[in-house]
């Protein structure tokens, strides 16, 4: 598949012993939340000395709608290789992770761009569907548009939500998408989003999690009932206090789902982790307050080409290391050397 691999200056990276798990949490970062919400609020992408230069792309979809893509070109001599970043659940190219990408990839000379799931650019989108775990096919089609018009190497790499969205991408796809993609990262997926809704809607995590996702996803929800009537129940929308609640009223419905339960079989990832067939790095701390570790597959549950981590520590998509305030430099330094190298 094209060019071989490529030197990031990673090979001898000392954070990074090729085929470890080796993140640790600083010891002033104690447990799953403080390594969850301060690596999201305070940590800052290494070497982060002036803001990203992104140059926003909108695509039209071939359902009338449109995607935004935020995107950061790098001169390199031929063609650089570029990553592909698809954000969590009300994410975007603001979002701490997806920074500390685009930062280590300018610094290896690599391209980035981030799409924006429908809804998530800061617009609403025209259509009557927003976005979900489970949807690979619009994976599919950015994929292919980059790979289209992509001259080098194409790596993806999915944060929480899409995440799980690219392996279920991979998973569909099978042997097909070994040629659009050279390479797959998945980072803190709820790969068994049953078990992960479950988790999130207790305790602190309910108090915390879902009410922050709940903030925006509620009224963008009730706000495209209103412009399209009978497409769900408003009203069930605005009294959901938890995300069975809210896919129930909204996710389900709008996207061809019967109900919750039914969207978490079909969309999670986990149950067909066996079908991919494209090299996939799969990133999970088993601390993740959105999904328990005893969800996470086993080594049995994976074929040879999906390489497994499985840290005891980092939160979800945290990572967070050095002293206060803290670097993200963990993740994506790992994640470009398994690009580069393939371990």
């Amino acid at each position: 598949m094209g060019e071989g691999p490529i030197d990031v200056g990673l090979g001898r990276d000392p954070l990074l012993r090729q085929g470890e798990a080796v993140y640790i949490a600083p010891r002033w970062l104690p447990g799953a939340h403080a390594q969850t919400i301060w690596p999201a609020l305070f940590s800052c992408p290494a070497a982060a000395v002036s803001p990203l230069p992104w140059v926003r792309e909108r695509w039209d979809t071939p359902d009338g709608d449109f995607v935004d893509v935020d995107r950061i070109f790098v001169e390199k001599r031929g063609v650089a290789p570029l990553v592909v970043l698809f954000h969590g659940l009300e994410g975007s190219s603001r979002s701490h992770y997806a920074q500390a990408v685009a930062h280590a990839c300018m610094r290896a000379g690599w391209n980035v761009a981030v799409p924006h799931f429908r809804g998530c650019s800061g617009e609403p989108n025209r259509a009557s569907r927003a976005y979900h775990s489970g949807d690979w096919q619009e994976i599919d089609w950015i994929l292919r548009r980059f790979c289209a018009t992509h001259g080098g190497a194409l790596h993806s790499i999915g944060v929480s939500l899409g995440g799980n969205a690219l392996l279920r991408w991979a998973e569909e796809s099978g042997h097909a998408a070994t040629s659009v993609v050279h390479s797959l990262a998945s980072v803190s997926a709820p790969i068994d989003l049953a078990a992960g809704a479950e988790a999130i809607s207790r305790g602190f995590n309910r108090w915390v999690y879902t009410r922050m996702f709940l903030r925006t996803l509620k009224p963008k929800a009730i706000s495209m009932v209103h412009r399209y009537p009978g497409l769900a129940d408003a009203s069930a929308i605005a009294a959901a206090q938890d995300l069975r609640a809210f896919d129930n009223a909204f996710t389900a419905p709008v996207h061809g789902f019967r109900d919750a339960d039914d969207y978490w079989r079909r969309a999670s990832a986990k149950p067909h982790m066996a079908r991919i067939r494209v090299p996939t790095l799969l990133i999970n701390a088993r601390n993740d307050p959105f999904l328990p570790a005893n969800a996470l597959p086993k080594a049995g549950e994976i074929t040879p080409g999906v390489w497994m981590e499985q840290p005891e520590q980092g939160g979800h998509a945290g990572f967070a290391r050095g002293v206060p305030p803290g670097v993200l430099d963990w993740l994506p330094r790992r994640i470009l050397h398994f690009f580069a190298h393939g371990l």
